[in-house]
């Protein structure tokens, strides 16, 4: 997809607003959401804020039940609360006919899909052959044939002149966003190591738990995402962010190929829950048959969320992984853990209890000196241009890098900045020519190592 794609909103929908011949849209046209089968809370994420060029008119298509209910009782709280609260007005369609309802009626003209996994990949496909944008959390592809028909989509996409594109929420977290800069001065990362598979380059690794709170309440997961069919192995699902941040951060703006990725070696295993857990993360007093098949002893959950896989892209040696557990100790969270080797630093995110379980990044020299020293802090005046308020500390090892508490913003406000990017594509109706070859890499990155792990098994 280039920078000449034509987001053709007439096409989309009549009277949603129109475009020019160019791909802008015209004055007075707005962007129209339709939230299809929303089962994940970050569909509602999305409309955590208000957007200039969005109509406040969302339609939602659903079949009724909890999941619906979630969401809406979000979109309620966010209209609701007290702090710069938003005022979307949402016209909710149920039945058991509702994909063909939302495709038929086209009320919209952008689709938001955040849910059940087992069939997004064939909503995505449905949309854009009508003619419809897709706004997509992760992941758009859980095995190999979603993955090709994630590789047709784009192609009609393509076609049509539609924007295709996944919520990467982790480009906007400030550490990683610091890591990247840092990445890109000479004087103080040098270049990037090729590593080795025992020694990678670049590593990410992610820890996540089943239970939580969202908005300041506790998040009630359905039962379907302890599924891997439906929501797919945590090898495919949590490491497409991963997998997405070392194509972003170690080849910047570069298109990459999938001939430019080889899987090298890939794992998986199961985290166990009990039923009294299982109830607490869902409601449910028991198991679903659909979940029969991966229950041990009777009451012993095996849920295969926890994944690794090494690789080279480009030549550079990179390692992913993700493990699940089932509740973060009392102050902690997701924590996440990267690594950046250089020739002459490594750029490293901390999220352990010497952090107080919060990123941070730490500037490793190779060799330290005083000219090193030196060249670190004249380069540090490019990184405050950027991102005012930005210092140094100096530590055992190398440098904590020190950010202000207003870049702290958070993971659900992420969402509102990668929308706003996303809103951003539509008016101007065209995309960085690297975005979708990278998207299409990424999703063939992640269903390869499933395949390897599962022959592995």
């Amino acid at each position: 997809m280039r920078k000449t794609l034509i987001v053709l909103f007439s096409i989309a929908v009549a009277g949603c607003g129109s475009a020019d011949k160019d791909g802008k849209m015209n004055q007075g046209g707005k962007i129209r959401l339709m939230t299809l089968d929303p089962g994940h809370f970050h569909a509602a994420l999305v409309q955590k804020s208000m957007y200039p060029e969005v109509d406040s008119v969302v339609h939602v298509y659903a079949p009724g039940g909890k999941e619906l209910d979630a969401h809406m009782d979000l979109i309620e709280l966010y209209n609701t609360r007290e702090e710069n609260p938003t005022s979307w007005d949402e016209k909710v369609y149920t039945g058991p006919d509702f994909v063909e309802k939302m495709l038929s009626e086209k009320p919209g003209n952008v689709v938001v899909l955040a849910g059940n996994n087992q069939k997004k990949t064939e909503y995505i496909l449905q949309s854009v052959e009508e003619g419809l944008n897709v706004l997509a959390d992760k992941p758009m592809a859980i095995n190999t044939e979603d993955f090709r028909l994630l590789q047709k989509a784009f192609a009609v996409a393509e076609e049509k002149g539609l924007l295709l594109y996944d919520i990467m929420t982790e480009r906007y977290e400030i550490n990683t966003l610091l890591q990247r800069e840092f990445s890109l001065l000479p004087d103080v990362f040098g270049t990037l190591e090729k590593g080795t598979l025992d020694n990678p380059a670049v590593t990410k690794e992610s820890v996540h738990h089943f239970f939580k709170y969202v908005s300041g309440k506790p998040l009630i997961r359905p039962a379907w995402f302890f599924d891997v069919e439906q929501e797919g192995d945590g090898i495919v699902d949590v490491t497409t962010h991963l997998v997405d941040l070392i194509q972003w951060e170690c080849f910047p703006d570069q298109v990459i190929d999938t001939s430019d990725v080889e899987m090298l070696a890939a794992k998986r295993w199961p985290t166990t829950l009990g039923i009294s857990q299982f109830k607490k993360a869902t409601g449910e007093e028991k198991y679903p048959e659909y979940l029969q098949k991966d229950v041990e002893k009777d009451t012993l959950l095996q849920v295969y969320a926890n994944g690794e896989m090494n690789y080279t892209i480009n030549g550079v040696h990179a390692k992913v992984s993700v493990i699940w557990n089932f509740q973060a100790p009392e102050g902690t969270g997701d924590t996440h853990y990267s690594i950046m080797r250089g020739t002459k630093a490594n750029l490293i995110i901390r999220q352990g209890a010497e952090q107080g379980y919060q990123p941070t990044l730490y500037i490793e020299p190779v060799t330290e000196s005083g000219d090193y020293e030196q060249a670190l802090k004249n380069s540090l005046k490019s990184i405050q241009a950027n991102y005012p308020g930005v210092e140094l500390k100096k530590v055992a090892k190398g440098w904590e890098v020190v950010v202000p508490d207003k870049y702290k913003i958070g993971h659900e406000a992420h969402f509102s900045q990668v929308t706003t990017k996303y809103v951003q594509f539509l008016t101007e109706g065209t995309m960085p020519d690297w975005e979708v070859p990278n998207m299409i890499t990424k999703y063939y990155t992640t269903t390869k190592a499933l395949e390897m792990a599962k022959a592995n098994d």
